[in-house]
């Protein structure tokens, strides 16, 4: 047994990579490949140095040099290789190959299971950390279909060799973990950093598909990511699916819009067209080269200090459902979703948000954590072109709607406010339908909850009959509660 280091908190008992890699050695039933590009063949090797790998290794090899790497699993059409169709041709290759050369009736009780990896590590100059794809497809009943587990991982650490060695532990967790935690998807993601901390690795994106998976939401496994402190954002399209946000944001023009959208309403999306459409209007800014995000921090996911899973799962149920990809990110501040953006992208940003937000931004408690306090997350925010659209609120005690000619910051942050206001950082959205800005998602919730009538108008075309259909956010609950 070990001893883990996940983010702050010490785990005790964690099996050693050793005793992990010994375990599946010692099974006589499972039986498999690796293929491992790009960094070693640091899996397989510590199966090799556990002892008896003689029973579960069929094969290790590394297809190192690129023209052989085609030859074998064919070319990719952007002729990349560290690449998520790459791993798969990888899995699907070596699992072929296996089914063809080795005779079921001779194995009647082998699972068989394909491991690989293609990985980049760090640049002789240092400057990009590396990066890899790494899966496993795997049987857990010889007459049962594959399973698949696919992540992407990034490097932290700054030497090529200790990059390497960390790609070798999570390779021996992913395996160990498909085969004995695959009755718990959560467990087995907390698994992967067994042996290994934050420090060295990050995971921001994972998906999970077979028959053992069959009821496992993608969505719920990106979001352990963060809970977990894996990594800072995930993102999932309208599919369900989880996305790579390096690859979805890679280049693109960024509008991203944040809220609770529990659920979400005609304000949200009235938001969202007019920004889109402003955005659009932007010099530079191509519909083609343009990427929406819906972002929901992770504290707007927390109620009584934990996450309701449930709840979360029907907000995304519901975004997804009007085409669009979603975001989960720890980031509380704006200026950290910015910076986070940029490691993507170096073209145009805009936020899009409402007057309280807008305000919160202007507050300087969110930033007595920085050394240059408010200015520092200012220069951060603003350090390229970035716009922001505010869409504006009705006061329904003073009668009045407030935009960004009269929205009220803090005395001392007035003229802050007007600097970037005058230089064209703020933008109105322009709101054609007023009595929209009196909807409120809390307001449309407690209606559901309660049973109430006339929630349904407050909300997009066709998402009330998702709502009732798949009795999201309490609905079937608050029915039978009416009825009696």
């Amino acid at each position: 047994m070990a001893v883990s280091l996940k983010g702050d908190k010490i785990i005790s008992n964690v099996p050693t990579t050793k005793s992990k890699a010994l375990r599946i050695n010692l099974n006589s039933d499972i039986y498999g490949t690796f293929a491992e590009i790009g960094a070693g063949q640091e899996t397989a090797r510590n199966f090799f140095r556990s002892g008896a790998a003689s029973g579960t290794i069929a094969k290790a090899m590394s297809a190192y040099d690129k023209d052989f790497s085609d030859a074998i699993y064919g070319t990719e059409e952007d002729n990349r290789y560290v690449t998520q169709p790459r791993l798969k041709k990888m899995l699907g290759h070596e699992i072929d190959l296996m089914e063809d050369r080795l005779s079921r009736q001779k194995h009647p009780n082998k699972l068989f299971f394909s491991y690989a990896n293609t990985v980049t590590t760090i640049d002789f100059a240092k400057k990009f950390k590396g990066h890899g794809w790494v899966g496993i497809r795997f049987q857990l009943d010889p007459l049962e279909d594959y399973n698949e587990i696919v992540l992407h991982l990034r490097f932290k650490e700054t030497d090529a060799r200790l990059q390497q060695e960390t790609l070798g532990v999570l390779g021996v967790n992913l395996i160990y973990g498909a085969f004995y935690l695959n009755d718990d998807p959560k467990d087995l993601v907390k698994s992967f950093y067994d042996n290994l901390n934050n420090d060295q690795l990050e995971i921001d994106m994972i998906n999970f598909s077979g028959p053992r998976f069959m009821y496992v939401d993608n969505r719920l496994m990106s979001l352990q990511l963060v809970k977990n402190g894996m990594t800072n954002a995930v993102m999932f399209g309208p599919d369900g699916n989880n996305l790579l946000p390096a690859q979805v944001l890679y280049k693109k023009n960024i509008l991203a819009l944040r809220g609770s959208f529990r659920p979400v309403t005609m304000v949200n999306m009235d938001m969202y067209e007019k920004s889109k459409q402003l955005f659009l209007e932007e010099n530079k800014v191509s519909e083609s080269k343009t990427q929406v995000i819906f972002e929901i921090t992770l504290s707007n996911l927390t109620s009584e200090g934990k996450i309701n899973e449930r709840d979360f799962l029907d907000r995304a149920e519901l975004l997804c459902s009007l085409g669009q990809n979603v975001m989960i990110t720890s980031f509380q501040q704006y200026f950290k979703l910015v910076e986070y953006f940029s490691e993507f992208t170096k073209e145009r940003m805009a936020l899009a948000m409402g007057a309280q937000n807008l305000i919160q931004i202007f507050d300087e408690k969110y930033y007595r954590n920085l050394s240059g306090g408010i200015l520092e997350a200012f220069g951060k925010l603003f350090f390229k072109d970035l716009k922001v659209y505010m869409y504006p609120s009705h006061d329904p005690i003073n009668k009045e709607y407030i935009t960004s000619e009269n929205l009220k910051v803090h005395p001392r942050m007035k003229e802050l406010y007007k600097f970037f206001k005058n230089n064209g950082k703020v933008l109105d959205i322009k709101v054609t339908d007023k009595d929209i800005l009196d909807i409120f998602s809390r307001k449309v919730l407690k209606k559901i909850i309660k049973g109430e009538d006339g929630w349904e108008q407050l909300l997009p075309e066709g998402i009330s009959d998702i709502i009732k259909q798949k009795r999201l956010f309490g609905y079937s609950r608050s029915r039978i509660k009416s009825k009696h």
